[in-house]
């Protein structure tokens, strides 16, 4: 199985890559951006180039260099993963001094480094030095959302890969082929909206699919302004659940900040994707439910709302992330949210 076979539904992006590994003229440069919605694997696109660029195959998935490079122990490919809610220039500075290394074995010094979105000022400063004056033997893999995510200084000197959400069908047959059951990797896949890591979760974790249920629970319940206050309480002590509640320095202040964020976050994308079938029922679109076992559910309440009303609650939603990453305080995010929510 060749490195590339994990990036499901990305075929352009997958041509892209394989044409810069075998060399074609102009087609491998030192700088790439990954970008795509979460779950159509950015890193893993990431770590399989780099495992490509590594590997005398172009990629075989079977060699030490393949197999050091996708279990993150390859002496020249430095994956960086970021626990915080922001990139600093220390950090930055020291993965440049890092990326201008010769490889100790072969071929490239690889940095990966996904959220680069993140990154603060002063760190796309000191990244952008390293990118313009790049070893010999470097090459940068970085991962965001979007292009507009990221300083255009940068993005403009790097070779972007687009990905994209792969189809519902492409994650269900990977979950199978993962020994996943058919209804339950069916299932999976279409609730996630194609978001693989998603997806895998809610089919091997019964706790997902809990926590799944609880969150949207709350949205069920917003009966009244004090329902919602208690909503917006209950989910504040979801997202601290498996934090730790006295951190030692900022650096674990900072890392329990984050973990608290993406709890809210998969909060905030299960009431997107449940709103989003409540419109599609609304408009008449015709397209599949993300959650059809739910579809009773979601015909009476596209009944008795109206199509401008979930418009306005999706922008709630997209209005309470925007207000997060200003660093807003969560307690009172979360309220102005579900009082939004509740119409």
């Amino acid at each position: 199985m060749g490195v590339f076979d994990a990036l499901i539904g990305q075929e352009p992006a997958v041509a892209q890559l394989r044409r810069a590994v075998s060399g074609g003229a102009h087609a491998m440069t030192h700088a790439w951006l990954f970008t795509g919605p979460p779950g159509s694997g950015r890193s893993v696109a990431a770590k399989a180039f780099a495992a490509a660029l590594q590997c005398d195959s172009g990629g075989c998935g079977e060699c030490a260099a393949c197999r050091m490079v996708m279990a993150e122990t390859h002496p020249d490919v430095a994956v960086v993963r970021v626990e915080t809610l922001s990139i600093k220039v220390d950090q930055t500075r020291r993965l440049v001094q890092h990326s201008s290394m010769s490889p100790t074995l072969r071929h490239w010094q690889i940095v990966i480094l996904e959220d680069v979105d993140r990154i603060t000022e002063r760190g796309a400063d000191a990244l952008l030095r390293g990118i313009e004056e790049p070893g010999p033997k470097t090459v940068w893999l970085l991962c965001a959302p979007s292009p507009e995510d990221v300083p255009v200084t940068i993005r403009s000197r790097c070779r972007q890969v687009a990905l994209t959400t792969p189809a519902a069908t492409a994650v269900a047959a990977l979950l199978q082929s993962e020994g996943v059951a058919a209804d339950k990797a069916e299932w999976a896949a279409r609730v996630s909206g194609g978001h693989i890591g998603r997806a895998r979760l809610l089919a091997t974790e019964p706790s997902a699919e809990a926590a799944r249920e609880r969150v949207l629970r709350l949205l069920r319940e917003l009966a009244s302004l004090g329902a919602c206050l208690r909503a917006a309480e209950e989910l504040v002590a979801f997202s601290k659940e498996g934090v730790p509640s006295r951190p030692k320095d900022d650096a674990e202040r900072a890392q329990a900040k984050r973990l608290q964020r993406d709890a809210i976050e998969l909060a905030l994308g299960e009431y997107t994707a449940y709103l989003r079938d409540v419109l599609v029922l609304q408009s008449g679109a015709g397209s599949p439910l993300l959650n059809a076992e739910l579809a009773e559910e979601l015909a009476a309440l596209a009944e008795s709302s109206t199509a401008s009303a979930t418009l306005a609650k999706l922008d709630a939603i997209e209005a309470c992330r925007a207000a997060l990453a200003q660093n807003a305080a969560v307690p009172l995010a979360l309220e102005s949210l579900f009082i939004s929510l509740r119409g």
